[in-house]
């Protein structure tokens, strides 16, 4: 029995040792992954649009990146420990709610004004609406074949799913999916810039490259997205070609850039469901009072949690009563703070700010 653990052991270890990193590893498997499912949609690679070849190139692309950046992430103490404890949480009965909340309907953004949460709906579900339609027809997936009746078959992962009339409703939906959604995102990004051209704070606060770019090249997809559908409708194709291929040169530039910019935290959207997990089940089993106010802020857990990440990185924030500043408060904590530079005791004032329950 020994032994057969011992030789288990070592071909895991063995086929650790094969990668560089875990990058690389995760990667491997991830195209191997998509290769057994392009297969198996293509019905043994029969079925492959070339016109999309460098859609799929960008993607794979775009899904290293990812990796890397994930990985570069996830690697991180605090990050560790919300994944690790998150997932042990995905069993609790408000995960559905919470999903739905923070990654469809966007609860989370209605505290911060109508305007803000209709634009990130428009941009966000724009995204995904595009994403599901156009990542399955890049690696076929999803492909359509017409009989000579009138009629199309769509046909998903080889199976032959549904019949439907070529002027149909279903057929007039399916063909304008990524228009809709094209629509839906230069919306959402005309409403995101109209509010970061007038709102002072906004201007302030932003760049160019981090926050303007991101986009920009979101509404320069969309635009020429929508200007294939008009040269194909309007221009009987004249001048599609060369549409095409900005359109598709705009997308790759797109996917390559998306993990190392501002527009990865929609790829990284999901891991909210587990830190909001995380934060509600340890705030039912006990909260952290602060050792100076007696405020309850957070739970005790991630109090211990926020001590010991730093601890990790071999960094130690005491007061000189000997508490951990992870023991106080967020206005506690200011105060402190600002007791270092003035020298007078400022966190131990009982004074409440006016901002100190401030939501948003």
């Amino acid at each position: 029995m020994e032994a057969k653990l011992s030789t288990t052991k070592a071909n895991g270890q063995t086929f650790e040792n094969a990668f560089a990193s875990k990058f690389a590893k995760s990667m491997f498997l991830t195209v191997i992954g998509l290769i057994i499912l392009v297969f198996i949609g293509t019905r043994m690679f029969t079925h492959i649009d070339l016109n999309l070849y460098g859609y799929m190139v960008g993607t794979i692309v775009f899904i290293g990146g990812f990796f890397y950046r994930f990985i570069a992430w996830g690697e991180r103490p605090p990050t560790k420990i919300i994944i690790k404890k998150g997932l042990k949480l995905l069993t609790r009965k408000s995960t559905p709610k919470t999903s739905v909340e923070h990654l469809a309907t966007y609860n989370f953004i209605w505290n911060r004004g109508i305007y803000r949460w209709t634009q990130h709906v428009l941009i966000g579900w724009g995204c995904v609406i595009s994403c599901m339609v156009t990542f399955p027809l890049v690696f076929g997936w999803m492909y359509f074949t017409m009989g000579e009746n009138g009629y199309y078959t769509i046909v998903l992962m080889g199976l032959d799913l549904i019949v439907i009339k070529a002027d149909g409703i279903i057929g007039f939906l399916s063909y304008n999916a990524l228009n809709f959604s094209a629509m839906m995102v230069i919306t959402g990004v005309s409403m995101a810039l109209y509010r970061r051209l007038k709102n002072m704070q906004a201007r302030a606060e932003q760049n160019f490259i981090y926050d303007f770019l991101p986009l920009y090249l979101l509404l320069f997809i969309s635009v020429t997205g929508l200007a294939l559908t008009f040269m194909n409708v309007f221009l009987h194709g004249w001048g599609q070609p060369v549409m095409s291929l900005i359109h598709q040169f705009s997308v790759i530039i797109t996917l390559i850039y998306l993990p190392f910019g501002k527009l990865a935290h929609i790829p990284f959207r999901p891991m909210s469901v587990l830190a909001r997990n995380y934060r509600e089940h340890y705030a039912e089993q006990g909260m952290k009072e602060c050792k100076v106010c007696g405020n309850e802020f957070v739970s005790n857990e991630q109090s211990q949690d926020v001590i010991q990440v730093l601890g990790v990185n071999e960094m130690e924030f005491r007061s000189t009563e000997g508490a951990h500043l992870a023991e106080l408060c967020l206005p506690c904590r200011r105060k402190y703070r600002i007791a270092q530079f003035s020298g007078f005791p400022t966190h131990e004032v009982k004074v409440k700010e006016a901002n100190q329950n401030a939501k948003g």
